[in-house]
């Protein structure tokens, strides 16, 4: 029997766009992910969010979310500071990583429940 460790990549570099709005996480085993600050803000790690027990609470009108800080926790996160106040979650590097690798799927996820709970995005034009 074997106690194989799977190693969490961990971010070569994290890029937030001029805009704010986006946020490029490049890993140090070649994978890249640009993520939105919508879509990283309505995923936030926080228990605001996440909720206490799991759950976790529906993110609505966040379209016009920017990040206005990244402050670095230790060597394995940082905490994004949102323009709407929000600053309760780390993003450790196998939250990034994991937002990355399944960001189709969480955001077809999230549109779905915000369909389901009557909610719709804004959208542009």
């Amino acid at each position: 029997m074997s106690d194989t460790v799977t190693r969490i990549p961990v971010p070569a570099e994290i890029k937030l766009n001029a805009s704010r709005s986006l946020l490029t996480v490049a890993f140090d085993d070649g994978q890249s992910y640009e993520m939105s600050s919508e879509y990283l803000r309505v995923y936030s790690p926080s228990a605001e969010v996440r909720g206490h027990g799991g759950g976790g609470t529906l993110q609505v009108g966040k379209e016009e979310v920017t990040i206005g800080d990244i402050l670095p926790v230790g060597n394995y996160a940082v905490r994004l500071v949102f323009s709407d106040g929000h600053s309760s979650g780390l993003f450790t590097w196998k939250v990034f990583h994991d937002l990355g690798c399944h960001q189709e799927a969480y955001w077809q996820d999230y549109l779905e429940r915000l369909a389901a709970d009557g909610h719709a995005r804004k959208t542009d034009g």
